[in-house]
């Protein structure tokens, strides 16, 4: 969906002006089709409901098939130190991240619905990098400007400029014309309904805690009070049962809201760990009992399998992409000695739902891979996400960079990571 379509406003034309002596003319031709129209009506009799006997309404004449979607999602936006200053322009004094998604940008726009976790705050003030992350609101514009349509922020940065910092970030977020679930305002659900294509489709969206203090949640070791603990969609990894009867209920409302295909993100895992835990890989399957019908995730900050998980009780197959790893960060073989957090992934599942039946069945399961390119010029950093698809040899800014080959290393691993049947080109 382009960014034209998402922003497109109804207009109203001015009439054209002519004589009065046409104007009457057309109201009286007007008024003679409407009587010829009635008369009709009549002769041929009114049903009780209201439509004209002997003629089939819309719905009689064509029974709508299946309807296609395609959803798509990235791993971990963040905003370390080093990117602030990338995207000062002294000129105006402002931030401006569009440049960092412009490659990507036509494939996000593509997408029915495309999604991804903002793992940052948007608090005001100066901005800051880790370990308390608040980033320029511009970010907020270039990820609506580059077409993503919903912001996860149910993530363990999420409290890093306390509740306040909460609040104002889903301020900016919804402001720059994105959708927000994961955490929620006073009396807010928490998950999300956005129609695409005239379907409800539903997005539930938890974090992992960390280890409980006081008898607390934690998040990131910040201990939640009771004010904050209803802001958050978050999970304890202590006592898991419990806690997915919890999400359970998240996924259950939103179907009783109307959603009629729900999508789980999960912020969850060990960080650097390229497969997942037996943890996660119950949790996907627990989710396909509770009736999500696709499940992202990240958090490791690299790449970990995709694949179809069982339902445990139900048997219901759903798709689930256990880590898409970094989308951007300053995160990379020259700051943390590992490339693997320099990849990332655009997961996309397409799918068909149809109404007649409520019946959703995915199509295709398939991941792009991502390597961001960092560069000095000009006397200053520069960032770009470079989807690896079948023309990224040709891609300027590696070729400025000079980067290819660390490009194309970053494509052989997501090959050998995803597996050959799950690389999208």
């Amino acid at each position: 969906m382009s960014l034209e379509q998402k922003k497109e406003t109804n207009r109203e034309k001015e009439p054209g002006k002519g004589s009065r002596k046409k104007l009457l003319l057309s109201l009286v031709f007007v008024s003679v089709v409407v009587v010829l129209l009635f008369a009709v009506g009549v002769s041929r009799g009114f049903s009780d409901s209201g439509d004209k006997a002997g003629i089939p309404t819309a719905a009689e004449k064509e029974e709508k098939g299946p309807v296609a979607l395609s959803v798509l999602c990235v791993g971990d936006v963040m905003v370390h130190r080093p990117q602030i200053a990338s995207q000062y322009q002294s000129e105006t004094g402002t931030y401006d991240y569009t440049d960092n998604f412009r490659y990507i940008s036509p494939y996000i726009q593509e997408a029915d619905l495309a999604l991804c976790n903002v793992e940052t705050t948007f608090a005001g003030g100066t901005p800051t990098g880790y370990p308390s992350f608040n980033a320029p609101d511009a970010l907020a514009d270039a990820l609506y400007q580059a077409g993503f349509d919903v912001a996860m922020t149910s993530n363990n940065h999420m409290f890093d400029k306390g509740l306040a910092g909460l609040q104002r970030t889903l301020k900016v977020l919804r402001e720059s014309g994105l959708e927000t679930t994961g955490t929620q305002l006073t009396g807010e659900e928490n998950y999300a309904i956005k129609k695409v294509k005239g379907i409800p489709v539903g997005i539930v969206s938890y974090t992992y805690e960390t280890p409980s203090a006081y008898g607390r949640p934690t998040i990131n070791s910040n201990v939640l009070s009771e004010e904050e603990e209803p802001y958050i969609n978050s999970f304890s990894y202590e006592e898991l049962d419990p806690e997915l009867l919890r999400i359970g209920n998240t996924i259950k409302k939103a179907r009783e809201a109307g959603a009629k295909i729900v999508i789980c993100y999960y912020h969850w895992g060990q960080e650097y760990q390229r497969s997942p835990g037996d943890a996660e890989i119950y949790m996907a399957e627990k989710s396909a009992d509770m009736g999500a019908d696709m499940v992202f995730a990240s958090h490791p900050h690299v790449l970990q399998g995709v694949g179809t998980v069982t339902g445990i009780e139900t048997g219901r197959q759903i798709p689930v992409f256990y880590s898409m790893g970094n989308c951007i960060s300053n995160q990379r073989s020259e700051t943390l000695d590992n490339r693997y957090t320099e990849q990332g992934l655009m997961a996309r599942v397409d799918l068909t739902f149809d109404a007649q039946t409520g019946t959703v069945a995915v199509q295709s399961v398939k991941g792009m891979g991502t390597w961001v390119d960092k560069y000095r010029s000009g006397g200053r950093d520069h960032y770009a996400v470079i989807p690896l698809d079948e023309n990224y040899k040709e891609n300027e800014t590696l070729a400025v960079s000079g980067h290819l080959s660390r490009a194309t290393q970053a494509l052989t691993d997501i090959e050998e990571t995803l597996g050959a049947e799950y690389i999208w080109k």
